[in-house]
C-alpha cells in the first residue's frame, strides 16, 4: 500500500490523542469544495510513502504516538486497507478512520474485526441536495444512509461533520440533517477555508455569526452540535 500524504504528528485529528495521519488517494466523490484535489482530481504521486515505511516508523513511535488517523480522499476504496491496519493495531496503536459513508459493508467489516476504534463520517449535506453537493449527478443515497445507521447503533465510538459551504449549504438545509441524523454522537459545523488546492474555485464559508445561527438550527434534533475550527 502507498500513501500519498504523511503527517507525523497531529494533535488535532484524533480526539483525545497524540496521533500521525496518513493519507490516501482516491475518492469516489467529486465536491468541488474538497480541499485535497491533489488526492481526487488531479493525484499528486511527486510525494509517496510505501506502508514499509510506515510500519517502520510507527515501531519507533510506540510510546510516544497513540493513535494513527487514516483518511483520504476515501480510504474504504482500498481493499487492502484491512491488511495494512492489522498490522497497525499488532503495534498497539489505535485508529481513526475518515470516510464519506459511501461503503457501509466495508465499514462495518473493518469495525467487526477490531480494526478501526473511531470513526469520522461527513455529512455532507440534506439528502435532496447530496448528489449536487458531492458532485456526482443522480447519485443514490442508500449507502450513506446505511452508514449512518450502523454508527448510530453504538457499535464504535465516532462523529458526524458537515463542511460548510456558502454556495450549497442555506439555512433551511440545517433542520433536515438534524432530524437525519438525530440522536447521534458528536455533530461538528466545519467552515469552509479555501486550501488553493480545491476541486472547483470560487466558493466561500460563512461568517462565525452565520455558522452559529446554522448550528442553532440543528440543535433542536442534535443538541450536541458545535462549530469546529473557529
Amino acid at each position: 500500500m502507498v500513501f500519498n500524504g504523511f503527517q507525523k504528528l497531529t494533535l488535532l485529528d484524533y480526539p483525545g490523542k497524540v496521533a500521525c495521519t496518513l493519507f490516501l488517494a482516491g475518492c469516489n466523490f467529486r465536491c468541488p469544495f474538497c480541499h485535497n484535489a491533489s488526492l481526487v482530481t488531479e493525484i499528486d504521486n511527486s510525494y509517496q510513502v510505501s506502508d514499509t515505511e510506515v510500519l517502520a516508523y510507527l515501531k519507533k513511535r510506540t510510546g510516544v504516538l497513540e493513535g494513527v488517523c487514516v483518511t483520504g480522499g476515501e480510504p474504504l476504496l482500498r481493499d487492502d486497507l484491512g491488511d495494512f491496519l492489522k498490522e497497525v493495531k499488532a503495534l498497539g496503536y489505535s485508529v481513526k478512520l475518515d470516510t464519506n459513508g459511501s461503503f457501509p459493508k466495508k465499514l462495518e467489516a473493518l469495525i467487526k474485526e477490531g480494526l478501526v476504534d473511531y470513526v469520522a463520517m461527513d455529512i455532507k449535506n440534506c439528502k435532496e441536495k447530496y448528489g449536487l453537493t458531492v458532485g456526482v449527478k443522480d447519485f443514490d443515497i442508500t449507502p450513506i444512509e446505511k452508514s449512518v445507521e450502523l454508527l448510530k447503533s453504538g457499535i464504535i465510538p465516532y462523529e458526524f461533520r458537515t463542511t460548510i459551504v456558502s454556495e450549497f449549504h442555506q439555512m433551511e438545509d440545517m433542520p433536515k440533517i438534524g432530524q437525519w441524523i438525530q440522536g447521534s454522537a458528536p455533530y461538528f459545523l466545519q467552515n469552509f477555508v479555501d486550501s488553493g488546492n480545491l476541486i472547483q474555485g470560487n466558493l466561500h464559508g460563512y461568517d462565525k455569526e452565520f455558522l452559529e445561527n446554522l448550528a442553532e438550527n440543528v440543535r433542536a434534533f442534535v443538541p450536541n452540535a458545535e462549530i469546529r475550527g473557529i
